[in-house]
């Protein structure tokens, strides 16, 4: 048997791998916990990676209206890459700014999803208590955000992705320790 055939069984092996989901799942949940005790860095950060990630995908707009010839869209491929360019650049070297973007984001996403809320439990017979209080909720979610700016714009980013790596985190330490025992990782 060769190195290679001896990894490929290992691979094969139920629970092969599990420390590298565990160890993922440590350092994911670990950044989770960082970012609430420091959420203001968390956001800064996540915006940092947002800004990077428009700036890549402006350019890319662009250079497709540039040099993608023989289709109708050119005009707006580069339209649109230059908005996402600069918006990129904006949240890339002002990140402050950007996060005040995606706070109000979040606040307009609250409110209108709570007005949905609302107009659904009024129409709702079961459950319709639940349905209005949770639109109320959102509702009030949102106002609090908006009043707590600039505040809430330099900590909410950094809580949201503070709860997405913990959970993640939590997720994978419990899918690796499953699949110690032979299921399979991330089994449905």
């Amino acid at each position: 048997m060769t190195d290679t055939d001896r990894s490929f069984a290992t691979a094969l092996r139920p629970g092969a791998g599990w420390g590298w989901i565990l160890a993922y799942g440590v350092l994911s949940a670990l950044l989770g916990l960082a970012a609430f005790v420091f959420p203001v860095p968390a956001t800064l950060a996540a915006t940092l990676v947002v800004g990077a990630f428009l700036i890549a995908s402006g350019l890319v707009s662009v250079g497709a209206g540039i040099f993608g010839k023989g289709h109708e869209g050119r005009g707006y491929a580069i339209g649109f890459g230059l908005v996402t360019l600069i918006i990129g650049l904006i949240m890339a070297f002002e990140p402050a700014t950007g996060a005040i973007s995606i706070t109000i984001l979040v606040a307009v996403w609250l409110g209108l999803r709570g007005a949905l809320e609302i107009g659904l439990g009024a129409k709702m017979r079961r459950r319709r208590g639940w349905m209005i209080a949770m639109g109320v909720l959102n509702i009030i979610l949102a106002l609090f955000v908006l009043a707590t700016l600039p505040w809430s714009a330099m900590t909410l980013p950094g809580y949201i992705v503070g709860i997405s790596f913990l959970f993640g985190g939590i997720t994978a330490i419990a899918s690796a320790l499953d699949h110690k025992k032979g299921a399979s990782a991330f089994s449905m």
